[in-house]
C-alpha cells in the first residue's frame, strides 16, 4: 500500500475517532419549530464539531413535552421563555436561561376590518394563542388598561386556541382579529392581513425601551454545574448559527424547504421577522427592562403565570463566556 493512503488513511480513522468521542448536546424541539432552523444550520456547517460536541435533536410533539423530556433529563437543553424558568425556581426546580430572541407577533385584523387600533374593538372575537396567561396578551391588556383605560376582557370575545388553528380561522374569514405568535403573524402580514399593534410596540408602550428577550435555551442548573464548557461550546455554535443566518440569504434559499412556505411573500416575511427579532445584547440595561416588564406581567396574570413568584430571579440567566464555558450575567439590584 502506498505510504500517502496509509497517512490518509489514519488522518480519516484519526478524524473520525476524535469526532466519536465528543460529547453528545441532547436537544428537545417543537417538531416543524422555528428553532429547527437554527439546528440544521449547526449540523450542515459543522458547527458542533468545530465547537467540540456533537448535537442530538430531539423533536418534541409540544411545549409541555420539551418540559417532561428537560426534567426527565432525557435531554440536555430545550427553547422556552424565562418565565418558565423563574416559576420553577421558585418553586426549587432549579434551570437556567440563556436568551436568544426578542421575536414576538402582534394584534392583526381582517384586510377589510374597520378596526384601525385598540380603541376601535367592540365585541369582537380574538383569537389569542398561548392560553390565558400567554405573555403577549397578558401585556396587551396592561397597554389597553393604561392607555385607554379599558380592560380588554369586557370588550372583547377571546378564543384561546393553537396557533395553526387560530391562522386557519383567519383565512377562513371566521376571526376578526387574532394575537399570535411571531412567525404565523408573520404569515398573516404576508397574505394581506392588517396589524393593529405589536408585541414591540406593545412593550416599548409599557416604558420598556430596550430589546428585551421572551425565549431562549432552558436547561438544569445541574447540567451546567457538571458541564460548564459543553453548554457554553453549545451556546457559541447556536450564536454562530445565528449570525449566519442574520447575515446569509443563501443560507435562507437552502434551509427554505425546512420552512415549508408557499410563497415568496411568507417566505421573505418570515427571514425578516426572524432577523429583526434576534437579540443583539444582554446586559445589566435588558435585565432591568425584563424585572419591569415582569412585574407587569405578574400583576395582569397572578399565579396562574407566576405560581407565586411575585419578583423575577435575576440570578437565572447564563451567556457564553468567549473564554470558554459561561457566565452568570452580573446582577446588580433593579432599578
Amino acid at each position: 500500500m502506498p505510504h500517502y493512503v496509509i497517512v490518509l488513511f489514519i488522518a480519516l480513522f484519526s478524524l473520525q475517532a476524535s469526532a466519536a468521542d465528543y460529547p453528545n448536546v441532547r436537544v428537545a424541539t417543537l417538531q416543524h419549530g422555528t428553532v429547527n432552523w437554527e439546528m440544521d444550520v449547526i449540523h450542515h456547517h459543522r458547527l458542533d464539531a468545530k465547537n467540540n460536541f456533537t448535537l442530538d435533536v430531539m423533536p418534541v410533539g409540544g411545549k409541555d413535552s420539551s418540559a417532561v423530556a428537560l426534567q426527565s433529563k432525557a435531554v440536555d437543553l430545550m427553547f422556552s421563555d424565562w418565565v418558565w424558568v423563574n416559576r420553577q425556581r421558585f418553586n426549587n426546580r432549579m434551570f437556567g436561561f440563556s436568551p436568544v430572541s426578542a421575536a414576538a407577533g402582534g394584534l392583526y385584523a381582517q384586510p377589510d376590518s374597520a378596526v384601525r387600533s385598540l380603541q376601535d374593538l367592540h365585541n369582537q372575537r380574538v383569537g389569542i394563542a398561548g392560553g390565558s396567561v400567554d405573555k403577549s396578551w397578558l401585556l396587551l391588556q396592561a397597554y389597553s388598561k393604561q392607555h385607554l383605560g379599558r380592560d380588554l376582557k369586557e370588550v372583547i370575545e377571546p378564543v384561546f386556541a393553537a396557533p395553526p388553528l387560530l391562522n386557519k380561522l383567519m383565512y377562513d374569514g371566521k376571526l376578526a382579529l387574532s394575537l399570535n405568535f411571531w412567525h404565523y403573524s408573520a404569515k398573516l402580514k404576508a397574505r394581506g392581513f392588517k396589524p393593529i399593534i405589536t408585541v414591540e410596540e406593545i412593550i416599548k408602550g409599557l416604558g420598556v425601551e430596550t430589546q428585551v428577550p421572551l425565549v431562549g435555551w432552558v436547561f438544569a442548573e445541574g447540567w451546567r454545574q457538571n458541564n460548564p464548557q459543553l453548554l457554553g461550546q453549545f451556546l457559541t455554535a447556536s450564536q454562530q448559527a445565528r449570525h449566519i443566518l442574520l447575515t446569509s440569504d443563501a443560507e435562507w434559499q437552502r434551509i427554505r424547504p425546512l420552512m415549508r412556505v408557499k410563497n415568496d411573500e411568507v417566505f421573505d416575511a418570515l427571514k425578516q421577522s426572524y432577523r429583526a427579532g434576534l437579540l443583539r445584547q444582554f446586559e445589566r440595561t435588558e435585565l432591568d427592562a425584563l424585572d419591569k416588564l415582569y412585574r407587569i406581567m405578574a400583576k395582569e396574570g397572578g399565579a396562574a403565570l407566576t405560581g407565586g413568584a411575585e419578583q423575577l430571579d435575576r440570578t437565572l440567566f447564563w451567556l457564553p463566556n468567549p473564554d470558554g464555558g459561561v457566565i452568570q450575567l452580573d446582577t446588580g439590584s433593579a432599578q
